[in-house]
């Protein structure tokens, strides 16, 4: 079973959101999404200053096994993407919820945060 922090929210495409206090939103993949995927090799970035709507596809991870759109979970304009990644795309297996975070949104609409899941609402959709 993933180890699922209850302060994010997750979508079911499983994308995890973070919402700081100045309505900045960070995107990640869950822990369940990085071990399905398996050993990551590449990262395609969305476009700095584009703007997204909720799942729409932005960005792919490109693993061992496969390649994977990633969805935003929430409208809005991209403004940071984690350059680590380019060099290092394992650190998305090795800290999903930290140093494995892919992108950052300036949240256009805060009410779409309620269209996600909490962390028990997630874990009840992966375990089907």
């Amino acid at each position: 079973m993933s180890v699922l922090p209850n302060h994010l929210k997750y979508a079911e495409t499983h994308e995890w959101v973070y919402i700081d206090e100045n309505g900045i939103a960070t995107v990640g993949i869950t822990d369940f999404a990085q071990e399905s995927l398996g050993e990551l090799m590449s990262v395609t970035f969305p476009e700095l200053g584009i703007d997204v709507s909720a799942e729409e596809d932005v960005m792919s991870l490109e693993s061992v096994k496969s390649a994977s759109e990633i969805f935003a979970p929430v409208s809005g304009e991209i403004i940071e993407i984690n350059e680590e990644l380019e060099d290092n795309p394992e650190l998305i297996n090795e800290e999903p919820y930290d140093g494995g975070w892919l992108f950052k949104i300036a949240v256009h609409d805060a009410s779409e945060l309620d269209d996600l899941l909490s962390d028990d609402e997630y874990q009840k959709m992966i375990d089907g």
